[in-house]
């Protein structure tokens, strides 16, 4: 027969404790799903027919990574840039505002060039004048962070997507909604920019980390109970007196 004394308040500690660790545990366990969910979505839209820039802003939220297709102009002159990095090499995103024929302004990112074709000259066959189609990903940026740095404004380099920011810059005023539009892969004339910088992957370690938070919670349980069979606490057959036990 089990005989069980428990230390009241080693108790209530460890299991306040366990509870927290539980939680994590399940919480780790929430958030797998909601980034399977994500990846599904982000893969079923990736791989959708694009759509118009009307429907996206109907979606809101769900646009996300949505594919699009609309038609209207570059305005080449007033190109701005991301810095990035590739292999350890800078590389710069060409963001380019598109008017459409309404009026209304979306900022495009037209793909990367190395730095040694930062400048429009030396890449002029790549910039197209003139009405087009562009077929793009539909993306909300994040914002620049605390310790993203300042833009400079002189040589129009920024350091995160800062779309508000580009288009107040530029002096836009008609920005239809602080998205940028990520251009496809098709080849541009003379190779830059190259498009298709869309990036689909994302980290997923909840698992790990559920598995984690419930191992610890699995070896709280085990001191616990080796605590009380060490002290005499915890045992099997006879019943435990106040003078078998240590404390």
């Amino acid at each position: 027969m089990l005989h069980f004394r428990p230390l009241w308040k080693l108790t209530f500690a460890s299991g306040i404790l366990f509870a927290i660790l539980i939680s994590l545990g399940v919480w780790q366990l929430e958030r797998l799903q909601w980034k399977l969910d994500l990846i599904a979505q982000v893969n079923r839209n990736m791989h959708a027919a694009p759509i118009s820039p009307d429907a996206a802003l109907a979606m809101g939220a769900a646009a996300q990574y949505r594919r699009v297709a609309f038609d209207g102009r570059f305005d080449n002159a007033k190109e701005a840039y991301v810095f990035g990095t590739d292999a350890g090499a800078p590389i710069y995103h060409v963001i380019v505002p598109f008017a459409l024929r309404d009026g209304r302004v979306f900022l495009v990112d037209r793909g990367v060039v190395p730095k040694e074709k930062l400048d429009p000259a030396m890449r002029s066959t790549g910039r197209i004048a003139g009405d087009t189609r562009i077929v793009g990903v539909w993306r909300t940026p994040d914002p620049p962070g605390a310790f993203t740095p300042a833009p400079d404004i002189a040589h129009r380099i920024w350091f995160a997507h800062d779309v508000t920011g580009i288009a107040k810059s530029d002096g836009i005023t008609t920005l239809a909604a602080p998205v940028v539009i990520e251009a496809d892969a098709t080849p541009n004339s003379g190779g830059w920019s190259k498009g298709g910088q869309t990036v689909v992957t994302f980290r997923n370690e909840h698992l790990q980390y559920a598995i984690t938070w419930f191992g610890l919670a699995a070896v709280l349980f085990g001191v616990y109970v080796a605590y009380h069979i060490s002290h005499g606490r915890l045992r099997f057959g006879e019943p435990i007196s106040s003078k078998d036990c240590n404390l």
